[in-house]
């Protein structure tokens, strides 16, 4: 009897569990998106340093959520000084291209050219993780004193 039970309640989990899943989305929205970025200027204008420093902490979770994460970069020299990505951290934005497009110096001209605090949009297109087809992306990205800072989502 003690068995039937917990394997009734080992089974229930597993659905409840599995159930939750499948209802998760796996992409984030605009809004999702829109509510980072005001949390990561928010953050910017608090301490510079420190929200830095906190949209780097890959388990972050207030400045990373599935798809999303902050990314930023100085307006004096172009480098990324947040990314989700380490290896791209110093990397100058404007030598960024995708599918030969360049996607990167546009992004520091609309930094550079909009003034500070305005939102900005950059749409573009890169693969959803797990596929090789490239699917509509939009960046909302402002700036807050020295850096540039954006968050991205399919779209």
């Amino acid at each position: 009897m003690r068995r039937r039970v917990f394997a009734s309640t080992l089974a229930a989990s597993m659905l409840f569990c599995s159930g939750a899943l499948l209802g998760a989305e796996p992409f984030a929205t605009a809004d999702e998106a829109r509510a980072m970025l005001e949390r990561a200027v928010a953050a910017l204008k608090d301490n510079e340093a420190d929200a830095l420093k906190a949209f780097n902490d890959e388990k972050n979770k207030q400045f990373r959520d599935r798809d999303l994460y902050v990314y930023c970069f100085s307006m004096t020299d172009g480098k990324f000084t947040a990314y989700q990505e380490p290896f791209l951290l110093g990397a100058d934005i404007r030598k960024l291209k995708l599918y030969g497009e360049p996607m990167g110096q546009q992004a520091f001209d609309l930094a550079h050219d909009a003034p500070a605090g305005s939102l900005a949009t950059i749409a573009y297109k890169l693969p959803k993780p797990g596929t090789n087809t490239p699917s509509p992306k939009e960046a909302l990205q402002t700036r807050v004193g020295d850096q540039a800072c954006g968050v991205a989502y399919f779209k």
